[in-house]
């Protein structure tokens, strides 16, 4: 996935205005079911022709009155010629969308930049000390001279470390938070490739729109109910109304504060990961009107949340996962534990589900720390369908996010790399996978917290898995 691509001039690199989109086929109306396909030449700032490939691009397909949009899949002929394919889902006039996030240039210095080191990202430990506060550097590796509180898990394989404080026991790390630093391990060229104004740039779509119509008049392929343990193809579905339409299996139509009234009766609900899982939480605690939260022993904005509806004899508990969680809040360590470590915790059961999300918080790292982090999770979950193989699992993805952001730390090429990574690593159990990344491409989304249209349809996939 890493193209090798040399430069020495940024003229040199992939240019969204000099390349173009060329409508394969084109015809004066299209039929509901189709395939579209949409050639890229792509060019460099000085009209060359490209002769490799590796631009690192996300596309759709759209129709706003509709509310309806649906990723593209591309294909890369290492040439400089791509091909985007998208499926007409729905009648209407349908636009299109092709961005260009990185390009291909700009890709090994993504990929050096996060697997040279962790210098990335500092992390500063608190340690109580009685009546008083001693703070000191942690990482999950630390060159000095000086002794060090190390953090083992031996069984995972998992790794942290403080630098020891004077006269404070290693057991007193009570406290922690990070902050992204100046630090980079990129030339002044290869950043300029990576800012914010170089990247998401869209290209010129070959035409306005088209007009889909409806061609077969045969009655409409009745699918199955989503179950765990279903394949999961990209694209994996489509918005119709802004409701997310699965291609492979039937979500209720019900309204979806129903759903959760009559499906979450009874359950004891566990999100493991970061915020857009929390997100889930609050959305459902918001429509379950008699749902009351409560939070007695965690200090910081990034504490467990517990929520109970006595009403329902419902319990929900949202923890962050284990290091590396990012924010500058001050959050408590005890309590701070692996994915695999919160699986190991339950017994499971038929009325247990546990969600869990990695992600976001591990892009501005080494890959071998993410691939050990999902591997681990995988070998839980294993554990737990094994002593207990009626309790649900959801597997969320993680989603793309804001154009703007630090893109050597949080781009969403690392993300990328990450959601491909999970897919196959969870690929052959019995869990759910909710495609968070090509749910919030064909929503533009651009959001690290994606709207409330979107959070809604990924929990209607959630409560087709476990009702």
């Amino acid at each position: 996935m890493i193209p090798p691509a040399i430069y020495i001039y940024k003229n040199q690199t992939t240019s969204v205005e000099k390349s173009r989109a060329v409508l394969i086929n084109p015809r004066s109306n299209y039929c509901t079911g189709e395939n579209l396909t949409i050639q890229l030449d792509m060019f460099d700032y000085n009209g060359n022709r490209k002769n490799h490939g590796g631009d690192f691009f996300i596309a759709r397909i759209y129709s706003p009155e509709l509310g309806a949009s649906a990723s593209g899949k591309i294909e890369d002929f290492h040439s400089g010629i791509y091909h985007v394919h998208f499926t007409l889902f729905w009648v209407g006039k349908v636009k299109m969308s092709i961005r260009l996030l990185h390009p291909s240039e700009a890709l090994p210095s993504l990929w050096k930049a996060r697997n040279q080191g962790y210098g990335n990202v500092d992390f500063t430990g608190t340690f109580l000390n009685r009546t008083h506060e001693v703070t000191t550097n942690c990482s999950f590796q630390i060159q000095t001279e000086e002794k060090l509180c190390e953090y083992i898990d031996e069984r995972d394989g998992e790794y942290f470390c403080c630098i020891k404080p004077d006269h404070v026991p290693c057991e007193a790390f009570s406290y922690m938070m990070s902050v992204n630093n100046k630090h980079s391990y990129l030339s002044h060229l290869e950043q300029t490739l990576i800012e914010g104004s170089n990247i998401g740039k869209e290209m010129k779509s070959p035409f306005e729109s088209i007009d889909v119509l409806q061609c077969n008049k045969s009655g409409t392929l009745v699918k199955e109910k989503c179950i765990t343990g279903m394949q999961n193809p990209f694209p994996s579905g489509y918005f119709l109304q802004k409701l997310w339409n699965p291609l492979l299996c039937s979500l209720p139509s019900t309204d979806i504060k129903e759903q959760m009234d009559k499906c979450l009766r009874g359950k004891l609900i566990f999100f493991m990961g970061e915020s857009t899982l929390r997100q889930w939480m609050t959305y459902m605690t918001e429509n379950l009107k008699t749902t009351r939260f409560f939070n007695l022993d965690e200090k910081g904005y990034h504490g467990t949340i517990r929520a109970l509806d006595i009403d329902r004899n419902l319990q929900f508990q949202w923890n962050r996962h284990g290091h590396p969680f990012l924010t500058e809040s001050v959050y408590n360590v005890k309590s701070l534990n692996t994915i695999s470590q919160q699986i190991d915790q339950h017994v499971g059961g038929p009325n247990t589900i546990i969600v869990i999300t990695i992600g976001h918080h591990f892009r501005p790292f080494p890959l071998a720390l993410f691939l050990r982090r999902v591997i681990n999770a995988r070998n839980a979950v294993e554990r737990l369908l094994i002593r207990s193989p009626d309790t649900k699992v959801i597997v969320k993805s993680e989603n793309i996010r804001e154009f703007s952001v630090d893109a050597e730390r949080l781009s969403d090429y690392n993300g990328y790399i990450q959601y491909l990574t999970t897919k196959h690593i969870f690929q052959g159990l019995n869990v759910g996978f909710i495609d968070a990344w090509d749910m919030t491409i064909a929503f533009a989304s651009y959001s690290l917290h994606p709207n409330i249209d979107v959070v809604a349809n990924q929990i209607r996939i959630f409560l087709s898995y476990i009702c």
